[in-house]
């Protein structure tokens, strides 16, 4: 699987929930593993606030990130339609405090993904399977969430307010991509009885009754309800046989549970990863939604940990090596000086093992660093290479007529010295099927347990001239 980003930026302008002011968020196109930003564009600087969990400081009517001094406000629908959509990297621009709330649901950044169009990266997509129960309780809250171990990813929310109108809703997912069907436009609720105390709080002054599910949970007289008609700039409004204001024509009878559903899409976003599991929530909020993906986070840093330590390659030098210097030399043309691989541990069809031992007479150290030897970066890139070019070179019956040449570079790092006793143990792992000829690999190199440097490598295999 591929990571994904947006064809081209998009915009989208409307009112904040909570400041009714007028802003536009601007969708732009990402590089593989940005995942999503935030940026102010009408701060100085221009900060940035990742989209995680570490950087939420509200949940009061809608999640709050915050990072040094700048905050977005209401992001979980945005985030709902962008994780449902498959989509990796992109950074939200916005010249305001608040995501636009819209008609309260992801429908329009559905709509505008569509416009922008999504395409494939070259990056590889990792999705983490939840290998353990994780578990969030607030009994005063009355919240419950549940994470359990699943092939894929899906959702059940159980909505129950303890009211006549709002009781025992239930919502499920079994897959994303039933959202845009089945999820996106279901919008944001709120009681009757919230709504002149969150006017108190100076709260909701971009709310309407066009973005909102209005459910009356107290009994009002004409009166009041003129009175919050003309509040809202309606002609007038009243209750249906359902409960709900006829301010909007409910799309299913439990929207809000469906809606409860979309808002813990978008916080469960905020773990920063794409998973496969099954998520059960009894009375969901931006509060619980947001305290079991820290939770989540945490497990998936923990895994991702393990996976990291497990594929460090590991040098037994009692064990008799897959391939020689003798048999590599069948493989490669690079002859002294210019051999820089001494052994194969492994070789798969997607992975190669090598192993290049570090000595202090090594040619090179005459002139690079003579009373302070250190290997040049360039070779251990040219070690990674020859290393990689045995994995290429293994695809064909007689590798001896074949020559490999190296078309890219990506993505280096170099992370610690290598010097004279150290041993290079490098592991190159194709990243895509090769094709017309050409790999694509991830090239790491590691003393000990030490990752010392690293890069994306293009290669294209050619039939020799003898």
């Amino acid at each position: 699987m591929r990571q994904k980003t947006i064809e081209k930026e998009v915009k989208l302008t409307g009112q904040g929930l909570h400041n009714g002011k007028y802003n536009t968020l601007t969708i732009k196109p990402a590089k593989p593993n940005t995942g999503y930003v935030f940026v102010r564009t009408d701060l100085e600087n221009k900060p940035e606030i990742p989209a995680l969990c570490d950087y939420v400081t509200e949940t009061s009517r809608g999640t709050t990130i915050s990072k040094n001094g700048a905050s977005v406000n209401t992001i979980e629908h945005l985030l709902a339609a962008t994780y449902a959509l498959g989509i990796d990297n992109v950074i939200f621009e916005t010249d305001g405090p608040e995501i636009p709330i819209l008609d309260g649901s992801s429908k329009y950044f559905i709509e505008a993904y569509h416009k922008a169009g999504i395409i494939e990266q070259d990056a590889e997509l990792i999705v983490y399977d939840i290998n353990e129960n994780i578990a969030f309780n607030d009994d005063e809250r009355d919240i419950e969430i549940r994470i359990f171990p699943d092939k894929n990813y899906n959702l059940k929310v159980l909505v129950d307010y303890k009211s006549d109108l709002l009781s025992n809703q239930f919502a499920f997912l079994n897959n994303l991509k039933d959202f845009s069907t089945e999820i996106a436009a279901c919008r944001t609720f709120v009681f009757l009885s919230e709504l002149e105390p969150l006017l108190r709080l100076n709260l909701i002054k971009g709310g309407d009754l066009d973005n909102a599910i209005v459910i009356v949970d107290k009994e009002s007289t004409q009166e009041e309800f003129d009175r919050l008609a003309k509040l809202f700039g309606k002609p007038s409004v009243e209750v249906q046989h359902s409960g709900v204001l006829n301010n909007l024509k409910l799309f299913y009878p439990n929207e809000p549970a469906r809606h409860k559903l979309l808002d813990l899409i978008g916080d469960l976003a905020l773990c920063g990863f794409r998973f496969n599991a099954s998520v059960i929530a009894r009375r969901p909020g931006h509060y619980g939604n947001t305290e079991i993906a820290k939770l989540l986070r945490q497990h998936i840093l923990s895994q991702k940990e393990k996976l990291k330590k497990a594929s460090i390659p590991v040098y037994n030098p009692d064990e008799t090596p897959l391939m020689d210097v003798n048999k590599i030399k069948t493989f490669l043309p690079h002859r002294f000086p210019f051999l820089f691989v001494d052994k194969i541990l492994k070789l798969t069809d997607k992975e190669v093992v090598g192993v290049k031992t570090i000595t202090n007479d090594e040619y090179y150290f005459q002139g690079h660093f003579p009373n302070e030897p250190v290997m040049p970066g360039v070779l251990q890139i040219e070690a990674m290479a020859q290393t990689g070019g045995i994995l290429v070179l293994n695809t064909v019956p007689d590798p001896e007529n074949y020559l490999t040449f190296f078309l890219k570079i990506d993505n280096v790092k170099f992370r610690k010295k290598v010097v004279p006793g150290d041993i290079l143990v490098m592991k190159l792992t194709l990243l895509e099927p090769i094709r017309r000829g050409i790999a694509h690999m991830k090239g790491e190199s590691y003393v000990g347990t030490e990752l010392v440097s690293e890069a994306e490598m293009y290669a294209q295999i050619v039939k020799s001239k003898e």
